[in-house]
């Protein structure tokens, strides 16, 4: 039976938990129209990008400079189409502009280029930056400041808001994975972290990083980037799915691969089951015909 499991990423507060509730419901009301698979992720991956409490789209989060913010997104399906953006700005949809490079021969679009492409798309300019992003903002160059340098470390640390600090940093990536009966597919979005150089590319538009579909399944990975990104965690967890474990021991297999210190959370499908879980916290809503 066809089933979808949304996710507003690693750190995200559980309390906003209708917001995946709403974005599978769609997902899983598309299936049941008619919709496939990837259509079904896209439209509820827009649906999170569209709420700024979570860090994708509309909400992602600012760099330090104040008026930077550079957005990752990407889909796959089962039979491994893929399409990616990475260090997109200025658009509301990261995922909708991924979906479109999807159409043409190439699998990841970058920087001014991606940008360029999506207007070329249509897409009209957008600024997702709001005064919840700026606030954040605020509260790091406040504690980060009189530390002399910008290290994760240090904030940790030196951090004296009530607000915790995976918090106030902003979740990171919201996502999807659908099985729609005949074909799974995975879609990924991301605002970004605000301790990172202009240019950085996290782990959301690679590949086998932080999202995958194949044969058995499809996997969507949240969490600090640049160690999901070099465990390929994503492909991983799904060659897992391959051998015969189940969504549920994909998850907790996964959980298990990286350092204790190292945010992460996952969702997985295969073509009976979901599953999810997180280090920490993460709002998530799974939903079956």
């Amino acid at each position: 039976m066809p089933h979808v499991v949304c996710h507003g990423g690693s750190a995200s507060n559980p309390e906003d938990g209708d917001a995946p509730r709403l974005a599978s419901q769609a997902a899983l009301d598309a299936l049941a129209q008619g919709k496939g698979a990837l259509e079904a992720v896209v439209l509820a991956t827009t649906l999170l990008e569209d709420d700024s409490r979570f860090n994708a789209g509309t909400g992602s989060n600012l760099r330090f400079d104040g008026k930077t913010i550079q957005m990752d997104a990407s889909c796959m399906t089962s039979d491994g189409s893929f399409g990616a953006v990475a260090a997109i700005e200025l658009v509301k949809n990261p995922i909708l502009v991924a979906r479109a490079v999807m159409a043409t021969p190439h699998v990841l679009l970058a920087g001014d280029g991606a940008t360029a492409f999506a207007r070329r798309c249509g897409f009209a300019e957008y600024d997702p930056a709001t005064p919840a992003a700026k606030e954040r903002l605020e509260q790091l160059i406040s504690v980060a400041g009189p530390l002399g340098e910008w290290s994760r470390a240090d904030l940790e640390r030196a951090w004296n808001f009530e607000t915790p600090i995976r918090v106030a940093i902003g979740g990171d990536t919201v996502g999807c994975v659908a099985w729609d009966g005949k074909a799974c597919a995975v879609a990924s979005s991301s605002g970004g972290t605000t301790l990172v150089l202009r240019g950085r590319v996290g782990d959301v538009p690679l590949p086998g990083c932080g999202l995958y579909a194949g044969a058995s399944g499809a996997v969507a990975v949240t969490g600090d980037g640049e160690f999901i990104a070099r465990s390929i965690l994503a492909y991983r967890a799904h060659a897992e799915l391959a051998r015969g474990c189940s969504p549920e021991e994909v998850v907790a297999w996964s959980l298990g691969q990286l350092d204790e210190a190292v945010d992460v959370g996952i969702i997985v499908i295969d073509h009976t089951q979901f599953a999810a879980g997180a280090r920490h916290q993460m709002a998530w809503h799974g939903c079956a015909t």
